[in-house]
């Protein structure tokens, strides 16, 4: 199933809502850039002036066909507040799958939460049937929330990715959604 161009993505799970990022969300998906924390195993310190043509980008209206990035942001359905973001970039089949949270959020749950669904939206709304994500080595907590969702790791592909001058063993995790 294909969606036009101009319809408002968003779905929700037991504690959490998804909808398409926008404009107002600037600070979130600032803050998910920045934090040293959310950023330690995942990528180098980004210009201020990247992190502004990354969120232009994103807030683009998103297609299906596209390869670009349908970015979302996570809030708690009770009061909110965004938690996070989670989202994917479908290529040649394969969705990839990423997400970022806030510290704070840390261990509630929610990034599996909403990867979960995240993962049946896709499949039941677009017919995806192929997900995959790349962890960066050492990125314990991310691992855990994939095998959670029912990805296993599928490929290490050694010293593939730098940061803060540093090679690190890409983890490549794959799921697939049979019915």
């Amino acid at each position: 199933m294909l969606l036009k161009e101009d319809v408002m993505i968003e779905f929700e799970s037991p504690r959490l809502a998804m909808r398409q990022i926008a404009a107002q969300d600037w600070a979130i998906f600032y803050e998910l850039h920045v934090n040293s924390i959310v950023i330690a195993k995942c990528f180098d310190p980004i210009l201020p002036e990247e992190i502004e043509k990354r969120f232009e980008q994103r807030c683009k209206p998103w297609s299906f066909e596209d390869s670009d990035w349908l970015t979302l942001v996570v809030t708690n359905r009770d009061t909110g507040q965004a938690l996070g973001l989670t989202g994917f970039c479908f290529d040649k089949g394969v969705a990839e799958v990423g997400y970022l949270f806030l510290p704070q959020y840390f261990g509630y749950g929610y990034c599996s939460e909403s990867l979960a669904a995240l993962l049946d939206w896709g499949s039941s709304e677009l017919g995806i049937d192929e997900f995959q994500a790349v962890v960066t080595e050492g990125n314990i907590a991310s691992e855990r929330v994939l095998r959670k969702c029912g990805f296993q790791l599928a490929e290490v592909i050694p010293q593939n990715y730098c940061i803060s001058g540093r090679l690190y063993d890409d983890h490549i995790y794959r799921l697939a959604k049979i019915d």
